[in-house]
């Protein structure tokens, strides 16, 4: 399975990046990895779309950007640690692909991550910035692909669900992070 990852990181572009761009440098993640972290996670999930291949865009950014998302688009005016915008309308059917298309991978959305927050959880839950990271990518992507976690009930679910994604990509954690 084939997944086309484009990861972007905000340090080049924000002002205010210089602390994010240190705490990211030390727990610096390969490009690689985070392409086999998705294509392991979507070969193991069962609710995904059937095609050829994926594409995610991943963004790596500080509070204060992901906090003006956080307010414009779920109008809560705060930071958070991960966002995901889904491509794709759960409850909608899927549209008819012609031949023309069937080589082209399925847009499966965007997800962002604040580096700083993610920082704070890693210290707090005493693992490494790249497993918080890893933690937060798996629950962004299972966003992209329908779940969610209106109660508690669900949520637990969906964390169940991430401690299995990341122990598939060798990861393990001690602490479901409930941030």
């Amino acid at each position: 399975m084939l997944v086309e990852l484009c990861i972007q990181n905000c340090f080049d572009e924000l002002d205010d990046c210089e602390e994010t761009r240190a705490i990211y440098n030390d727990a610096q993640i390969a490009p690689e990895t985070w392409e086999q972290w998705f294509r392991v996670w979507l070969e193991t999930l069962d609710t995904i779309p059937e095609a050829p291949s994926y594409e995610i865009a991943l963004r790596l950014t500080n509070d204060t950007e992901i906090q003006s998302l956080n307010s414009q688009y779920r109008h809560q005016d705060k930071s958070t640690d991960v966002l995901a915008f889904a491509a794709l309308e759960v409850d909608c059917p899927q549209p008819v692909l012609e031949d023309s298309d069937l080589d082209l991978p399925l847009y499966l959305g965007d997800i962002i991550i604040s580096i700083e927050t993610a920082n704070r959880q890693a210290q707090e839950l005493g693992h490494p910035l790249s497993t918080e990271l890893a933690w937060l990518s798996a629950h962004g992507l299972l966003h992209l692909l329908g779940w969610d976690h209106p109660d508690d009930e669900t949520l637990e679910r969906m964390l169940k669900q991430q401690v299995i994604m990341l122990n598939r990509v060798g990861i393990s954690i001690d602490t479901i992070n409930t941030n």
